[in-house]
C-alpha cells in the first residue's frame, strides 16, 4: 500500500514539474506584417532510410553566408541533431517572387562526387520556416534498362518555396521541385558552374492558426502510413483479458483449497498431510536475497523510470508534445530524470534498511550510476562515431557539459537526499513470518520450473501484449513516422504492466508451490527476461522491416535499442517484483502457523 502512495504521490509531482517546464517553453504564434521578413533556417540533410544519420546542410557544396550564424536551439533539438542557422533567403510576408538568383556556385570534382553521394543515397534536406518544418530532396536518381545501364544524376538547383497564410500569420509551407529542370551531374568534371535560383509563392487559406499542426501533420514530407490500427489493438485487449481473467480464476479457486487446506485444526486425522507445498516454508520464504545492495538499486531506478514513462504519456495525451515544439520530448525527459532520480534513492534506500542493509552510502552511488553508468558509455562510443562522421548527432561539447553538470549538480544530489530519507523515514519489513538462521534444502527442481523456463514464460507473454504497437514505436523512432496515437499507447502500456505484473504472481505461487523460497531474484528476471525479447525483435526490425544501412546508423540503433531493452528489464522487473511481493504477503498473512 505504501508503495503504490508513493507511486501515485511521485507521478503526480512529476506531472505538474512536467505542465510547468512544458509551459514555459511555450511561444505565442508570431504575427507578420506585409512585407515584414521571413527568416528561413537551414538545418540538416541525410539519407532517406537513415534517420539518425544527420550532417548540417553547409557540410553540402550549396550557397552559403560569408560567415555562419547560428539560431539559439533548446535542449531538445540538439539531442535531436538539429543546428539550425541563418540562410541567403530574402523572403518577405506576402511578396512573391519569381527565379531570384540566391548565388553562383563553381564546383570542383570533389563538391560534385559529394553531391553525386548524396543524391545516390536519396539525401532529404530540413528547412525550417516560422516553426514549420520544410523538407525536400538534393536531387533525382533515374536507373532505366539493363543493357545498356542508365545512370542519371539530376540536381536540383531550382527551389518553389509554396507558403500559406490566413491574416497575420503564416499556416503551413514546403518546397517543390516538380516544374523545374534539374541539373544533370553524370559525365561531368570539374570546374563546374551552377546558378542556384528560388521562387516564392504566398496562398491565402481559410485555416485557422490553431488548426495548423494538423495542416503540417497531414501533408508531411514523409509518408503517412500509421493508422488507428483498431482491430489490432481489440484483439490484444481481447487476448490479454482472458489470459488475466484465467490467471486471476485459477489461482483464486486453487488458493481457496489451499487455504482450507492449510488451516486446517491440528486434531484433524489429515492435519500430518498439510504440511507441503508453500506453507512449508513460511520460515525462509522472507529470507533477504543476496546482494542486497545491487537489488534495492534495480528497485529504486526501475520505480524512477516507471514515473518517468507515465508521466511522457500523459504530457503526450495532453498535447505538449506537438510539431512546432522541436525536440520537447527529449528535453522533458532529460529533466524529468534529473528530477526524478530522488526517487530512486528513496525507493533504493528505504528497501536497503529494511532488509538490514547498513552500508547505505554505497547503495546510493550504486543507485545514482545503475543507469547513467550504462547510458555514458553507450553514449560515448556512439556518440564518437558520429563525430568521426561529421555527423549533427554528435553533440558539441557545450551540451556535454551541460549534460554533465545536470546530473552532478542536479541528477546524483536528488538521488542521495532521496536516499537519507528513504534511510531516515524506513521501518521494519514487517514480514508476517519469522526467518530461521539456517536455510532450508531445496528439492531438486524438474527443466520446466528453472529460471530459465520461467524467463521464457514471464518475457514472452508480457511481449506479446505489446508485439502489435511495437512496430509502430520501431517505425517512428528508427523510420519516418510521426506518432500521435499517444491514447492507444496509453492503453497497451496500461496492459503492459497488468499482464506483467498477473504473470508474475502466477509464476512465483508455482515456484512456491514446490517449495523453492528464492522468488526474489526471479521475479525480477522472469518480467524483466522481456527487455531481451524486444531486442530479438529489434534484430528482426532491422534487417527484415528496415532500409537501414551504414555503420553509424547501425551502431546508433542497437547501442541506443540496447539501453531502452535495459530501461524494460528494470521497469518490468521492478513491477513483477512488487506484484510478487503483495500476493506472498498476502498468502502468508491467511493461514495459520504453528
Amino acid at each position: 500500500m505504501m508503495s503504490m502512495s508513493l507511486f501515485s504521490s511521485s507521478l503526480l509531482l512529476s506531472l505538474l514539474l512536467s505542465l510547468f517546464l512544458s509551459s514555459s517553453s511555450l511561444t505565442a504564434a508570431k504575427s507578420y506584417k506585409d512585407k515584414d521578413q521571413v527568416v528561413v533556417y537551414v538545418n540538416k540533410v541525410g539519407p532517406y532510410f537513415n534517420p539518425h544519420e544527420t550532417y548540417h546542410y553547409y557540410q553540402l557544396p550549396v550557397c552559403r553566408p560569408s560567415q555562419i550564424k547560428h539560431k539559439s536551439l533548446t535542449l531538445g533539438e540538439v539531442l535531436d541533431g538539429d543546428r539550425m542557422a541563418f540562410s541567403l533567403y530574402n523572403i518577405s510576408f506576402k511578396v512573391n517572387v519569381d527565379n531570384v538568383e540566391l548565388c553562383k556556385l563553381k564546383l570542383s570534382d570533389k563538391d560534385i562526387g559529394h553531391l553525386h553521394e548524396a543524391i545516390e543515397d536519396l539525401y532529404y534536406y530540413e528547412f525550417v520556416i516560422d516553426d514549420i518544418p520544410v523538407r525536400g530532396f538534393v536531387g533525382r536518381l533515374d536507373e532505366e534498362g539493363i543493357l545498356p545501364h542508365l545512370h542519371n544524376i539530376n540536381f536540383w538547383n531550382h527551389q518553389l518555396i509554396n507558403i500559406e497564410y490566413n491574416g497575420d500569420k503564416i499556416i503551413f509551407a514546403n518546397i517543390s521541385t516538380k516544374d523545374s529542370k534539374p541539373i544533370r551531374l553524370d559525365g561531368v568534371n570539374g570546374p563546374l558552374e551552377i546558378p542556384f535560383t528560388y521562387s516564392v509563392k504566398w496562398h491565402e487559406t481559410g485555416m485557422s492558426y490553431k488548426d495548423r499542426e494538423k495542416r503540417v501533420r497531414d501533408n508531411s514530407f514523409f509518408p503517412k502510413t500509421l493508422e488507428i490500427h483498431w482491430l489490432s489493438i481489440i484483439n490484444s485487449m481481447v487476448l490479454v483479458f482472458l489470459l488475466m481473467g484465467f490467471v486471476v480464476i485459477i489461482l483464486t479457486r486453487v488458493l481457496k483449497k489451499d487455504f482450507a487446506r492449510y488451516n486446517i485444526d491440528d486434531d484433524d486425522d489429515v492435519a500430518d498431510d498439510v504440511d507441503n507445498g508453500w506453507k512449508i516454508i513460511h520460515t525462509d520464504v522472507f529470507r533477504f536475497p543476496p546482494a542486497k545492495t545491487l537489488f534495492c538499486a534495480i528497485l529504486g531506478v526501475g520505480t524512477q523510470f516507471l514515473i518517468l514513462a507515465s508521466s511522457i504519456l500523459l504530457m503526450a495525451l495532453l498535447g505538449m508534445f506537438n510539431v512546432h515544439h522541436h525536440g520537447s520530448m527529449n528535453t522533458a525527459s532529460v529533466l524529468l530524470y534529473a528530477f526524478t532520480s530522488c526517487i530512486s534513492g528513496y525507493v533504493s534506500a528505504n528497501l536497503y534498511k529494511k532488509m538490514g542493509g547498513d552500508n547505505w552510502v554505497w547503495n546510493a552511488n550504486l543507485t545514482s550510476i545503475l543507469f547513467a553508468g550504462p547510458f555514458f558509455m553507450v553514449w560515448s562510443f556512439v556518440n564518437t562515431i558520429a563525430w568521426v562522421y561529421g555527423s549533427t548527432q554528435a553533440l558539441p561539447w557545450g551540451t556535454v557539459l551541460l549534460l554533465g553538470t545536470l546530473w552532478a549538480v542536479l541528477g546524483y544530489p536528488l538521488t542521495v537526499i532521496g536516499g537519507i530519507f528513504g534511510r531516515n523515514w524506513a521501518n521494519g519489513f514487517d514480514a508476517p513470518c519469522r526467518t530461521k538462521n539456517i536455510a532450508r534444502e531445496i528439492p531438486t527442481l524438474v527443466w520446466y520450473r528453472s529460471t530459465v523456463a520461467h524467463c521464457i514464460v514471464g518475457g514472452f507473454l508480457p511481449f506479446s501484449a505489446i508485439s502489435v504497437e511495437l512496430y509502430y514505436i520501431f517505425a517512428t523512432v528508427w523510420g519516418r513516422e510521426q506518432y500521435t496515437l499517444y491514447g492507444i499507447l496509453f492503453v497497451v502500456y496500461a496492459i503492459l504492466l497488468s499482464v506483467t505484473a498477473c504473470i508474475s504472481v502466477a509464476l512465483t505461487y508455482f515456484q512456491l508451490s514446490v517449495e523453492d523460497y528464492r522468488w526474489w531474484w526471479r521475479s525480477i528476471f522472469s518480467a524483466g527476461s522481456t527487455g531481451l525479447f524486444v531486442f530479438f525483435y529489434a534484430l528482426f526490425y532491422y534487417f527484415k522491416r528496415s532500409n537501414m544501412s551504414g555503420m553509424l546508423q547501425t551502431i546508433e540503433f542497437f547501442g541506443y535499442t540496447f539501453l531502452a531493452c535495459y530501461v524494460f528489464f528494470l521497469m518490468l522487473g521492478t513491477t513483477s517484483f512488487f506484484a510478487s511481493l503483495k500476493f506472498v504477503r498476502y498468502i502468508y498473512v491467511n493461514i495459520k502457523m504453528d
